[in-house]
């Protein structure tokens, strides 16, 4: 049974599963598939793209796996089934969720058997932008404080893998908008929303979808001893508290959050100083806010405060967020290829002064217009890629603007051309990489090395 965005909905038994439909068989299909043969129950696999290793995995656990099948196949495959078990980023408008509906089968996810499978305590996080760093400041607060905790979900590690570790006490687990909306019911112990703007419109077909997935986090807390903390500056956030669930927010100084800044030091709802906003390694708006939430969270499932202060003060950032490249004649360079949105974009421009921003890359079907209220303190833009144009019409009349088609090199080349001492040179696209590039790392390494590399030559000549 499915609710009216094709997500689940209503109580379900995993009990009554004997068979189940696992659809996409990349890292977390395979995961689930192999987690679901471990529990006795029979799999069906599906993958609209299917490459050699998958067929070996699949033959290696004894599951089928049908191959770019229509929607009648899928229908009449799924009369013999319990469940069906969509991988995160299959959207909204793939013929198995209509073939689900059409037989009556309820979709699942990966939190549905876990919740099934183990019953020790997890955390949740969830946001547009913000989870991977907010998760893993959150295991590293619980490590520190001497709990056994592991990151998964939206990382490497699927849920239902890390469940198989006995010895972990605490499940930190990174949830995708994919994930929860197709869970039956989630219902971690402390459950983190930290923002929300448009993204994954692509997969999820609407906005009010996409809020909708979202929203799950908080949907299923026990009233009892669940736990949302929310982020006290974000309206749509705010608009999905669970009224029957104790909420706990985090803001910037003058926000009215429960943790907030005071006096330039990062305070907890009671009052608990925890350390100052100049003892952080990187404290641009979002990261402050990150790192509120984090504390919270971590502390709300057993850390410890002094070893939660610690890894405010150790905690360094994550590769390709607002990632400092280099200096060179009195600018500044950053790497920040993991903004894929415009939200995100906008959250790191706002840490700067004066910037000469490069964004630019494949749209994901998202307002690429908002960028432009970056300026000020933008004051010129390197537009790039397949969006380049669609960026510089926005920017236009606005600040300078050099549109580039060509190579990341030339961006950068334009780049330093236009900087002037003072500016902060911030590679943050709002967009995918998969114009020019495989992935948002590949994008922003070869960024770091261009610039490392142009800085080279202008020292030595």
């Amino acid at each position: 049974m499915t609710d009216e965005h094709g997500g689940a909905a209503g109580a379900f038994e995993l009990a009554s599963v004997g068979s189940a439909m696992v659809v996409g068989f990349a890292v977390t299909g395979r995961a689930v598939a192999a987690s679901l043969r471990a529990h006795g129950i029979s799999v069906l696999a599906t993958d609209d793209h299917p490459s050699a290793s998958m067929r070996a995995e699949a033959a290696s656990i004894a599951v089928e796996l049908l191959e770019n099948p229509d929607i009648e196949l899928l229908r009449n495959r799924l009369e013999d089934l319990d469940a069906v078990l969509p991988s995160p980023g299959i959207p909204a408008h793939h013929p198995v969720f209509e073939a689900a509906r059409a037989a009556g089968v309820p979709v699942l996810s990966e939190f549905d058997l876990a919740a099934a499978w183990d019953g020790r305590p997890i955390v949740a996080i969830t946001g547009t932008d913000g989870k991977t760093t907010v998760t893993t400041m959150v295991t590293a607060m619980l490590n520190e404080s001497g709990l056994r905790a592991v990151a998964c979900g939206n990382t490497e590690t699927p849920l239902v893998l890390a469940i198989e570790q006995s010895e972990i006490d605490v499940f930190v687990v990174e949830a995708s908008s994919f994930r929860l909306g197709h869970s039956q019911r989630f219902r971690p112990r402390v459950a983190v929303w930290l923002n929300f703007a448009p993204d994954h419109l692509d997969a999820h077909g609407s906005l009010a979808h996409y809020e909708w997935a979202k929203s799950r986090i908080w949907s299923d807390l026990d009233p009892e001893i669940g736990l949302a903390i929310a982020n006290a500056q974000d309206a749509v956030v705010l608009a999905n508290r669970n009224p029957d669930v104790r909420t706990l927010t985090f803001g910037p100084e003058g926000s009215g959050a429960d943790a907030t800044v005071a006096d330039g030091e990062l305070r907890l709802p009671d009052g608990t100083r925890l350390v100052r906003v100049d003892e952080l390694r990187r404290s641009l708006p979002h990261d402050i806010a990150n790192a509120l939430a984090a504390a919270m969270a971590a502390l709300a499932i057993g850390a410890d405060t002094d070893a939660v202060r610690r890894v405010l003060r150790e905690f360094e950032g994550l590769p390709h967020r607002v990632q400092f490249v280099a200096e060179h004649a009195g600018v500044r360079w950053f790497d920040d290829s993991k903004a894929t949105t415009p939200h995100a974009a906008l959250a790191a421009v706002a840490g700067f002064e004066s910037v000469v921003l490069i964004a630019g890359g494949r749209n994901k079907g998202l307002d690429l217009s908002v960028i432009a209220e970056a300026v000020p303190p933008v004051r010129a833009l390197i537009a790039i890629g397949e969006s380049g144009p669609e960026l510089a019409s926005a920017f236009s009349g606005r600040c300078e603007v050099v549109t580039i088609d060509t190579s990341m090199d030339d961006a950068v080349r334009a780049a330093f051309d236009v900087a002037r001492p003072g500016d902060a040179v911030l590679l943050s696209p709002g967009c995918a990489s998969f114009d020019w590039f495989s992935s948002y790392s590949e994008r922003g390494d070869a960024f770091a090395a261009s610039v490392q590399s142009l800085i080279a030559r202008e020292r030595a000549n």
